[in-house]
């Protein structure tokens, strides 16, 4: 039994790693992309934080951390406690990766790079409410925070752990988002933003 938890483990990691390095690939350069655009709004310290060249650094620190950190937790777990981290961390892993990619294409050109620091939206953003964006505001942020809590299971490394508490900083950067979107967009913004919740599904009937 042992043997085969640590081969669909070993499986499972792999194509957790191959698919993660993918939507990080698809991410950047659809963020390179972006930077091509027209700016329109600005918030906080966007024009300084969300150049190109920063981007690009900021991206191979976060790869660069990751390799450093990328060691297993000193932790030993029955067998039992394995088969729940895989069954539990695999399906959260790979849809939220699924999540990423479907807001990632559901924005298309409006998608834009963020951060803590400032929020820049294109010249031409429109505000989009449809696709995941009809459930919640903030699929990809979501994403990205389930996907490492996800990875911390399958995985169990530092690396995982210390990106899944950093990652928390997007309920914060998503938080600045909605500030700059209420800035360009207003009343449409308040109308979306009473029917659509920022991150936990609503259920029932919307208002």
């Amino acid at each position: 039994m042992t043997n085969i938890v640590d081969w669909i483990e070993l499986v499972l990691r792999w194509l957790a790693t191959l698919a993660g390095a993918g939507t990080l690939t698809y991410a950047i350069l659809s963020m390179l992309k972006a930077q091509r655009r027209p700016t329109g709004v600005l918030t906080g310290a966007a024009n300084k934080v969300l150049r190109s060249s920063n981007l690009i650094i900021a991206t191979l620190l976060f790869v660069a951390l990751g390799y450093v950190l990328w060691r297993p937790l000193p932790i030993q777990l029955p067998l039992q406690l394995r088969v729940a981290c895989l069954a539990v961390g695999g399906p959260v892993y790979f849809t939220s990766l699924f999540l990423y990619i479907w807001g990632l294409r559901t924005l298309g050109a409006n998608f834009n790079a963020a951060s803590g620091f400032g929020v820049r939206l294109h010249q031409a953003h429109q505000l989009i409410t449809q696709g995941p964006y009809a459930m919640i505001r903030h699929p990809m942020y979501l994403a990205v925070i389930l996907a490492f809590w996800g990875g911390l299971l399958l995985y169990r490394s530092w690396t995982m752990l210390v990106f899944a508490v950093i990652m928390l900083g997007l309920l914060y950067r998503g938080a600045k988002e909605d500030e700059a979107l209420m800035q360009a967009f207003g009343d449409e913004w308040q109308n979306y933003k009473a029917r659509v919740p920022g991150w936990i599904i609503r259920i029932g009937k919307p208002r």
